[in-house]
């Protein structure tokens, strides 16, 4: 495996051609961080704001990142051929064991927006192993019922594609109020190839239910065994689907985080908060030995390889003051099987 995969990468995986983009090199035995972009984006259009926040680069720096475009979406792709058959939802997600042995990494965090974020699911049900942890903003587990669907296939017949997919990126209040970032992305929605973005686009509203419960809630219940972090704005389209989705996880590996004052798309208008959640997230699973964010009021946390963080079952970020006015932590220390102390803890902050 070379030294650094650093840059653009066409790989040809079993139900086709994948673009991916590498950042840095792989750092000792710590897992890739591998993004997946939601429908009506690429990952540039999706994450660079995010990746590009001061306090993103301070923990990319210890990661090799990997960002996968879905078929044809990329910047300057071309057309599929008329009849072309675009992947369904379990392919896109079994396209993924082959990027990670392309680049012999062994295992990923995950993160992914809307589309993204449930391909990233069904790559976790389906290939558990490889996946250590997944940020999941906007994800909605249902397939459409057939009203939805309709309206869906409505609103397509009736509406240029942008303006059908920008109901599914924005709430409400920022479609009406046409806010600059809305006004952005109807125009950088259009610099991606239109007839593979309608291919996609009716790949997702196809999509099936994930098959995944909460253990014990029904027989044979199957659902996400890493650790998981659920994201979603407040009044986001995808509000009442990131609800459901934390119902069917274990709370004991689950952090939902709702934003306030962040619209549709938490990475874009809050990169630094949604920075500061990831920090936390990283540090839990015990690969950054400490945190310490110069916007709280917090010492540094002990290192993993001393205890160990259990994921808070709900954690909430509300806008209105700053974090240095209002930050509370609660922390409770119990003895494990094996004398390492774990710190469960509840996080609830005002920003």
């Amino acid at each position: 495996m070379p030294e650094c995969w650093d840059g653009e990468h066409d790989v040809e995986t079993p139900y086709g051609m994948l673009h991916v983009v590498i950042r840095g090199a792989p750092k000792g035995n710590k897992p890739a961080i591998l993004t997946y972009h939601d429908v009506g984006l690429n990952h540039k259009l999706c994450f660079n704001p995010f990746f590009q926040n001061e306090d993103m680069q301070e923990i990319t720096k210890h990661f090799v990142v990997c960002h996968v475009d879905a078929p044809g979406q990329q910047i300057g792709a071309s057309s599929f051929p008329q009849g072309y058959q675009y992947p369904t939802m379990d392919q896109l997600a079994s396209m993924l064991p082959t990027v990670l042995q392309h680049f012999g990494f062994k295992s990923i965090v995950g993160i992914g927006v809307g589309a993204g974020a449930y391909i990233l699911a069904k790559f976790a049900l389906l290939f558990p192993d490889m996946v250590e942890g997944l940020v999941l903003l906007n994800i909605d587990p249902n397939g459409k019922g057939w009203i939805d669907w309709a309206a869906t296939k409505l609103s397509g017949l009736t509406s240029a594609l942008p303006e059908t997919v920008l109901p599914h990126l924005f709430s409400q209040e920022e479609l009406m109020n046409n806010t600059e970032l809305v006004q952005n992305y109807r125009q950088q929605i259009n610099t991606i190839n239109q007839f593979n973005l309608q291919l996609f686009w009716n790949m997702y509203n196809g999509r099936r239910d994930l098959e995944m419960n909460r253990i014990g809630s029904v027989l044979n219940a199957k659902t996400l065994r890493c650790t998981v972090m659920l994201v979603v704005g407040d009044n986001a389209p995808a509000e009442e689907g990131v609800v459901e989705c934390n119902s069917k996880l274990d709370p004991t590996k689950t952090t939902f985080l709702k934003m306030a004052d962040s619209g549709g798309l938490p990475q874009l208008t809050q990169p630094g908060k949604l920075s500061e959640a990831f920090k936390y997230f990283l540090q839990g699973m015990g690969y950054i030995a400490y945190v310490k964010d110069r916007r709280l009021s917090v010492g540094p946390v002990p290192s993993a390889s001393m205890t160990r963080l259990a994921r808070s079952r709900t954690a909430s970020l509300t806008s209105g003051s700053s974090l240095d006015a209002s930050h509370s932590r609660a922390c409770t220390q119990s003895d494990s099987s094996d004398g390492v102390g774990q710190l469960s803890h509840t996080m609830e902050v005002s920003c």
